[in-house]
């Protein structure tokens, strides 16, 4: 005899026909309730997991975005609406503020923040998985190394144009530093690493990214709800129903594919996994620059943490060169004198950890020039 509904005076009776389901029942409701998972990204990818995931009732959610709301992203990023984007508001916070609404009983954090080995290591020893919602291979490196580092499973996922992939990963222990969140697996049961499959990110221009080819809602929506499926059977421990192949969609071809990687490791010559070599981690702690996804914007990353950063004081030093405006998250506005290559001037979003995503431009000498005479080397 199956058991009875929680009353609507439950807390559980919004999970109710979750929890009919096998292998989740109260038992896997409770552990959803006692978990934390970093999305990593919450762009297309990131708001279609966080929106599942919140759904669910995973306990905690820690949202970490380095960019803002545009109009451009409202085709795919469901979390978002157009206040949001008129506002500017950094999409870590509109996206906790959208969830808060949905399931207020998901603790949220977010984090406005670009993801270093900083970041990284502060947050991944809190978590019990990662979700991967990121748009450039460099970053998706780093959350591997992490992965690896803390023993956590790492759920990769990419979409552009009308294609996607997913892939569930669970780390070989041999390299693991810290003691892991609640996931645990055995030895036979870790799967290949992202170095394994591809022990190097391709060289810059070698894919196609969604500024140069597009990308469709619905691709991202189906790859989306894979990573969750992964997430939600990681979490309740369902590892005997997870799909270890790699899922590849494409809606031109209309084509579902899954390739078993399984052969390529964990491989003891993975420089990763197999050599326990975090090049990725030990290598974007400093500053730098990056040409973001999907529009013409580049941010700039200046060198240390941004704690001793004054926001305020750079407020004020701006006013004279344009229209600028302070908000509780950020300053933003354009210059004056600073035009793009068709005559339309250049806009700057400056967040308090000292970045700053100038936009209207794409090439990374003149972004850090114009960082460097307005905001300071």
């Amino acid at each position: 005899m199956s058991a009875a509904p929680p009353s609507e005076d439950s807390p559980l009776s919004r999970y109710h026909r979750q929890m009919l389901l096998p292998g989740f029942g109260a038992e896997g409701q409770a552990r959803l309730a006692q978990s934390t998972v970093l999305v990593a990204g919450c762009g297309a990818l990131g708001c279609g997991i966080a929106d599942a995931l919140a759904r669910a009732g995973v306990g905690r959610l820690v949202l970490v975005d380095r960019d803002v709301v545009e109009l451009t992203n409202l085709q795919r990023q469901t979390l978002f609406d157009h206040a949001q984007a008129n506002a500017g508001l950094p999409k870590a916070v509109a996206a906790a503020e959208r969830l808060a609404l949905v399931n207020p009983e998901v603790a949220l954090q977010p984090e406005i923040v670009d993801l270093g080995s900083g970041t990284i290591d502060r947050l991944a020893g809190t978590v019990d998985a990662i979700a991967d919602g990121l748009d450039n291979f460099e970053t998706r490196y780093l959350l591997n190394d992490a992965a690896v580092r803390w023993g956590i499973p790492l759920v990769y996922g990419g979409a552009v144009g009308l294609t996607g992939m997913c892939l569930p990963i669970l780390p070989h222990p041999r390299h693991r530093r810290g003691p892991g969140g609640s996931v645990r697996w055995t030895e036979a049961e870790s799967s290949p690493c992202l170095r394994c499959l591809f022990p190097e990110p391709p060289p810059p221009g070698a894919s196609p990214t969604c500024d140069t080819v597009g990308v469709l809602g619905p691709v991202v929506a189906i790859v989306a709800a894979l990573q969750s499926a992964h997430l939600l059977k990681l979490l309740t421990g369902q590892h005997a129903t997870l799909d270890r192949r790699m899922a590849c969609i494409d809606l031109g071809d209309n084509e579902f594919r899954f390739m078993d990687v399984s052969s390529a490791g964990p491989s003891e010559e993975c420089p990763c996994c197999g050599l326990g070599e975090f090049s990725f981690l030990e290598g974007l702690a400093g500053g730098g620059t990056t040409t973001l996804c999907g529009r013409s914007a580049v941010q700039v990353t200046p060198a240390g943490d941004g704690a001793s950063f004054d926001l305020a004081a750079v407020a004020d030093r701006l006013q004279p060169h344009g229209r600028f405006e302070r908000t509780r998250f950020m300053v933003r506005g354009s210059f004056a004198q600073e035009r793009t290559a068709t005559g339309q001037p250049i806009s700057i979003s400056l967040f308090g950890d000292g970045r700053a995503i100038l936009h209207g431009i794409d090439e990374a000498e003149r972004a850090r020039a114009l960082y460097a005479r307005y905001i300071g080397s």
